[in-house]
């Protein structure tokens, strides 16, 4: 397979190296915006800002400048930016004839004067919006780059309603170290990528702020349950939550320490104030900026998110990490479900 993936952060370059390696040989190239960044990691052969000391595969060809020179021929595009950047990409994209897939996690952001009913889209409607014509979907799951790129077992979901975009990330990937399992519940699984970042900063501080393990599990599993209203509200199946896209990769960004959403909410609990937090990440924390959007969407369908809505009050310094602890454990008893 012809495979250009489009962005050299850390997951696209693991996941360009993942594919790299292949038993099938694809021709991979990796597409980077940074003309220089892209010179470093053809000089150094490996990405020193994101993926430091983990080498390229000799076969990895790295790329600069017009990526649409680099479509003809294309098998599948991995588009690998961050969700604020994706409707340019896509409509970049527009008339590209390959299966196209994307890999950011979370509602778009409203520009400053948008319509109302345009904000908090998930990928998959930006793409309706400004490229209804191209044949893509998400790639998606518990995954942290550093492991991708090293090598070790990793868990994947390919979603899509078209069967040649899910059949073509399966063929790209599934290998020895990386299984990738087809879902056609999109939005399910865009959900699942969407607010799992947002929880994770919540019990980064529930950790931060040494509240014990049995606080971090009741976070996760109420997390879950808001995760879920949001979903089927949105049209989503309920089963998708317990798979990868939703329980696994919940309980890999809430707990693991390579967590960057995580991170932001440890480090808020010792006091760090948002603006510190990012800074010291060197990577974008998605959760941080999807978080708003992630509440305004559930709110415009009446979906109760309590645990997401403490951390958008973090997040704008409305509350403070004991304040928001202190508001989510005040709340009247009711029923589990």
């Amino acid at each position: 397979m012809k495979i250009i993936v489009l962005g050299a952060g850390a997951w696209g370059s693991a996941l360009a190296m993942s594919a790299a390696q292949h038993p099938a040989g694809h021709a991979v190239t990796l597409w980077a915006r940074d003309a220089a960044q892209a010179g470093s990691m053809r000089g150094e052969r490996q990405n020193p800002r994101y993926l430091p000391g983990i080498a390229f595969p000799a076969s990895l060809t790295i790329a600069d400048g017009d990526f649409a020179t680099l479509l003809p021929g294309a098998d599948l595009v991995i588009v690998a930016t961050p969700m604020a950047a994706l409707r340019g990409m896509l409509r970049a994209l527009a008339g590209c004839t390959a299966p196209v897939a994307w890999l950011c996690k979370g509602f778009e952001a409203v520009a400053t004067g948008a319509d109302s009913a345009s904000f908090g889209l998930l990928a998959h409607e930006v793409q309706a919006q400004v490229a209804p014509d191209l044949i893509a979907g998400v790639f998606s799951g518990p995954s942290f780059a550093q492991e991708v790129a090293l090598g070790q077992p990793t868990a994947l979901v390919a979603a899509s309603p078209h069967a040649a975009v899910r059949d073509a990330l399966v063929n790209a990937f599934h290998s020895p170290s990386v299984r990738v399992y087809a879902n056609e519940d999109i939005v399910g699984v865009e959900v699942g990528g969407a607010v799992k970042n947002v929880l994770a900063i919540a019990t980064g501080l529930c950790d931060g702020l040494a509240l014990g393990l049995n606080a971090r599990a009741a976070l996760i599993t109420r997390g879950l349950a808001e995760m879920t209203r949001l979903g089927l509200a949105l049209g989503a199946r309920p089963d998708t939550f317990m798979g990868l896209s939703g329980l696994g990769d919940l309980v890999l960004t809430a707990t693991g320490d390579l967590s960057r959403n995580r991170r932001v909410g440890m480090l808020l609990a010792q006091g760090q104030t948002l603006a510190q937090a990012v800074e010291s990440l060197g990577h974008v924390a998605e959760g941080v900026y999807s978080a708003r959007t992630v509440v305004q969407r559930a709110q415009t369908l009446g979906v109760d998110m309590p645990i997401a809505e403490a951390a958008v009050a973090l997040l704008d310094g409305r509350l403070q990490p004991a304040e928001a602890v202190a508001q989510l454990m005040g709340r009247g008893p009711r029923g589990e479900l």
